[in-house]
């Protein structure tokens, strides 16, 4: 697509962006939402954990039950940590609103 086209089409989208078209990281319940299923599926991680050098880690989402457009909410899954699954069966992810999350590995 070209540059005109490009802005062409930024103009049609509302702004500020509603969380589930924004791709930066934001918070767990926002960054989900971005996702069919509410990210049922996918793996994600805190960006701290990459600042710090923790490599190779990340929650498999098993499950989440996401409310206002996916502000708020809760999500399951499996953490993975250093490339060994910790969790042997789902649990609660801590921090979806305290820290920003994004998807794939850290």
């Amino acid at each position: 697509m070209n540059q005109a086209a490009t802005r062409a089409f930024l103009k049609l989208l509302p702004s500020p962006l509603p969380p589930s078209l924004r791709t930066t990281p934001a918070s767990l319940c926002q960054v989900l939402s971005r996702y069919p299923n509410d990210g049922v599926g996918q793996k994600v991680h805190q960006i701290r954990w990459t600042g710090k050098g923790i490599e190779n880690c990340y929650w498999q989402v098993t499950k989440t039950r996401l409310k206002h457009e996916g502000t708020h909410g809760k999500a399951w899954g499996k953490l993975v940590w250093r490339g060994k699954f910790v969790s042997k069966q789902e649990e609660r992810i801590p921090g979806p609103l305290k820290y920003k999350w994004t998807t794939g590995t850290s």
